[in-house]
This record gives C-alpha cells, structure tokens and sequence, in this order.
C-alpha cells in the first residue's frame, strides 16, 4: 500500500507538473503611440548683410554702401519645401566724398513685380543688390530675385539697377552674358527720374 501511495502520488505530481508547464496564450500587448504634432517649423532668415566699397565715377569718388535685412512686415517667402523665410529690404545708399548722399533707395521684392510670375511674387524674395561697376554716366547694380533658400537652391532671376549721374534710376531684366563677361542689360522698362 505504501508503494501505491507513492505511485499515486507521482502520477498526481506529474499531472500537477503537466498542466502547470501548459503555457497560456501569450497576450499581446499592443501600445499605440499618441501621434504627437508636428512642431512648427520657425520662420527663417536669408541673412543680414552689409557692403561697403569706394569707387571711382566720373573722375570723382564716391562710396556705395549696401545692406540687406529681414523685414518681419512684409509677407514670408516659401522655398517650395514648406521652409517660411522672412522677405528682405535693401538700402542702397551711393554717398560723394564730402559725406552728402548721391542716391538712396531702399529696394523690395514688390520693385521688380512686374518682371515676377504669381508664384515669384508669392513665394521668391529679394536676395540681393550688389555693386557691378562704374560705366560712363551710370553705375550698375546687380540684383536678384529667387528661392530664399540660398543653400539648397540656386533658382533666381537677374536684373539689373542702372543709377544715372542725374540721379534717375531704371530697372531691367539681366539678359544673357556676353562670351567676355561683361553685362549687357534689355531696355530699361522701369524708369524713375531724380530719385
């Protein structure tokens, strides 16, 4: 009888074992992450600059001072990517050697609006307005309007800004270099007198 109740006993044990080792379907625990907001992106700028440079015009010298700013007024440009940038200004100041101002005008993105496709006049901004060169009776600036993501894209629109020694100013298109380099600018389609 001992030797049954031992056996009972292991045949339970091993039933007790058996159905203990069973494993349970495993639960799944699924988690599902809170889809978190996109943090805006923050408004950038092109970048301030300043130039300045003395030049010889006419015979006479004279200094050119140039400086681009973010305007926070005026509305953002898009580089196509949905990057927002700030729109700049640039002063544009031409000062003779006694310190009395030649010339000065502050240049927009809107000052070259009639040379701007829809999407340019939204979403391009006004990158810059560099001093070319002293020819005759005008000094010639390069300017350009384009994506304001400087790094990443190289699309612009050339123009030029001729001052004239009697203080007019005209702009125009940029045409095509000629094979030496130098420029060579369409008929002035945007003419103010004496400014």
């Amino acid at each position: 009888m001992k030797q049954t109740f031992i056996g009972f006993m292991i045949v339970v044990s091993a039933v007790v074992l058996s159905v203990s080792c069973k494993k349970e379907p495993e639960r799944q625990i699924i988690v599902a992450k809170k889809p978190t907001a996109e943090a805006p992106r923050q408004t950038q700028r092109v970048g301030d600059y300043e130039q300045t440079m003395d030049v010889e015009w006419g015979g006479k010298p004279y200094s050119v001072f140039v400086s681009r700013k973010a305007d926070e007024s005026l509305p953002l440009a898009d580089d196509g990517a949905g990057n927002k940038y700030y729109d700049n200004k640039i002063n544009v100041k031409i000062v003779r050697s006694d310190g009395t101002t030649f010339f000065e005008r502050t240049f927009l993105k809107s000052d070259f609006s009639q040379y701007l496709d829809e999407d340019s006049r939204r979403n391009a901004a006004i990158l810059g307005v560099v001093f070319d060169r002293a020819e005759g009776d005008n000094v010639f600036f390069a300017a350009s309007i384009g994506s304001p993501d400087i790094v990443g894209s190289d699309e612009y629109l050339p123009f030029v800004v001729k001052i004239t020694k009697g203080g007019g100013m005209t702009i125009s298109k940029d045409v095509l270099r000629d094979i030496d380099g130098s420029n060579d600018a369409s008929s002035a389609d945007i003419d103010e007198e004496g400014v």
